[in-house]
């Protein structure tokens, strides 16, 4: 678990925000892998690659099932659903946000330009 993290949220952005795990879940988008092959392309120790495995599989990013003698992984996407609307909700907010600073940098703008610049009735 993240240090400090309590929900759910910040354990998802918490294993998102490691390039190497972004990496692995990329992977596992094209389907299943064992951790030997989500291994393959990084010069980390398997030990490493495992350490990012746990880290995704707490925050619910994938799920590692017993195949045999092998461990498969498979991403789960319900926990980027909720990040994207999270993210939904938060950009509307800071959309509108922009829009009034926007707008009232425009208004102050206009006010010194009408001081800088007065009419002759």
């Amino acid at each position: 678990m993240a240090a400090g993290a309590t929900d759910e949220l910040s354990l998802v952005f918490h294993a998102l925000a490691d390039p190497t795990r972004r990496a692995i879940l990329s992977r596992l988008s094209s389907g299943e892998a064992t951790a030997g092959e989500l291994a393959e392309p990084f010069a980390i120790s398997r030990p490493a690659v495992s350490q990012h495995l746990s880290v995704l599989e707490s925050a619910g990013l994938i799920d590692r099932n017993a195949r045999a003698q092998w461990r498969t992984c498979t991403i789960r996407t319900e926990p980027l659903d909720e990040v994207s609307a999270w993210i939904d909700e938060h950009r509307a907010l800071w959309t509108e946000r922009f829009e009034l600073l926007d707008e009232r940098l425009r208004d102050l703008k206009q006010k010194q330009q009408e001081q800088d610049n007065p009419q002759n009735d």
